[in-house]
């Protein structure tokens, strides 16, 4: 192998940015392959080229987005649209977000394809998700599709490797002391992705004993709550509370995930929010822009527990999947600890919404 040259992972670094820039990438599987676009970052140029590769392009929007517009799913968890022949990308954009689904409820009648392989757009959706955009694609297969990746200078990755479900090793970057003015004893250890993901933070108070259970908050990152203060979510209270309680013990560590918005990103939780405002719950929300509930893996917080070197935790947490993904991750659960602050007149359908819909223990 070249040592010059970008490895898999690599190059599942550019294809994300790619996508995020409206640059087309080039998804193989097998003797198959197609040319994908991001249906929120397509341009008309780009669409018109695309166009012009040949028929058969279809937009591929996940299962929930898919029962939003009453199309038939018929590959189950994601529906492939044909695309009209005078579509633009307005068109485009306005199939893969719901944003005017209310003023504009009848955008179909669309036709959705039932023979084929969706591998190639399962993958073009699963890439599309961990680009942070919208869950909707361009996707048009092409027998030459490698020939094209090459005369255009496309990125080009497999659908598995669009796919993997392995958690990409996290490198320990650096770690340096911050005092903090809930817990003076603070020290920040930076975490980074192999696959050019965003980093991760844990931030150890004290000196936790390795050998014993150490309090600990897996805390997703909330822009919003901890930094604007916003009343919405109980974000930002949590996070204090956790601070606060972590140095009245003298010990403890909080892992700051970079799983904005339930690991959809923030423009996409602040999409989330404007759905919100249309009488839209939250759970609700995620459906109608084509995610799950949660989108967020939180074998990403074990990972680091495992590299500070602990193996048990009292979990300082409201939400029961936290605990069952730990104990799955191997790391033991000796003790719940409840965190039950952060609760307003402007949140109280929030969190209602995450005890009855979450399963959130309230």
């Amino acid at each position: 192998m070249d040592p010059l040259a970008p490895d898999p992972t690599e190059r599942l670094a550019r294809a994300r940015a790619d996508l995020r820039m409206g640059v087309p990438v080039v998804l193989r599987d097998g003797a198959g392959a197609a040319l994908v676009l991001a249906a929120e970052t397509v341009t008309p140029a780009r669409l018109v080229a695309l166009r012009a590769l040949g028929p058969g392009a279809a937009l591929a929007i996940t299962a929930w987005r898919a029962e939003t517009l009453k199309a038939p799913a018929y590959d189950g968890d994601l529906a492939r649209i044909a695309l009209p022949p005078d579509a633009g990308p307005d068109w485009v954009r306005q199939v893969a977000d719901p944003a005017d689904d209310l003023r504009m409820p009848m955008k179909g009648p669309f036709r959705s394809l039932r023979d084929g392989d969706a591998a190639l757009h399962r993958a073009a959706l699963r890439l599309t998700k961990s680009a942070r955009l919208l869950p909707a694609a361009l996707v048009l297969p092409l027998a030459h599709a490698g020939a094209l990746a090459v005369a255009h200078d496309l990125t080009m990755i497999s659908a598995a490797a669009a796919l993997d479900a392995n958690l990409s090793p996290l490198r320990a970057v650096v770690s340096a002391r911050v005092p903090l003015d809930l817990a003076e004893s603070g020290r920040l250890h930076i975490f980074r992705p192999e696959d050019g993901a965003e980093e991760h933070y844990a931030v150890e108070i004290g000196d936790p004993d390795r050998a014993q259970p150490v309090l600990t908050r897996l805390h997703s990152a909330c822009f919003t709550g901890d930094v604007l203060g916003s009343l919405k979510c109980d974000c930002g209270p949590q996070l204090r509370g956790a601070l606060r309680q972590m140095g009245e013990q003298g010990a403890g560590v909080l892992l700051y995930l970079n799983q904005e918005g339930r690991g959809i990103g923030l423009a996409n939780k602040m999409r989330a929010y404007a759905l919100q405002d249309q009488g839209f719950d939250t759970v609700e929300a995620n459906h109608r822009l084509g995610f799950e509930d949660d989108e967020r893996d939180f074998r990403i917080g074990a990972a680091i527990l495992r590299r500070l070197g602990f193996g048990a935790v009292r979990l300082m947490t409201n939400n029961p999947a936290k605990l069952a993904r730990m104990a799955e991750c191997g790391i033991a659960v000796v003790e719940r600890v409840p965190l039950r602050v952060g609760g307003t007149a402007q949140n109280a359908h929030y969190l209602a919404t995450k005890a009855a819909k979450s399963g959130h223990l309230l």
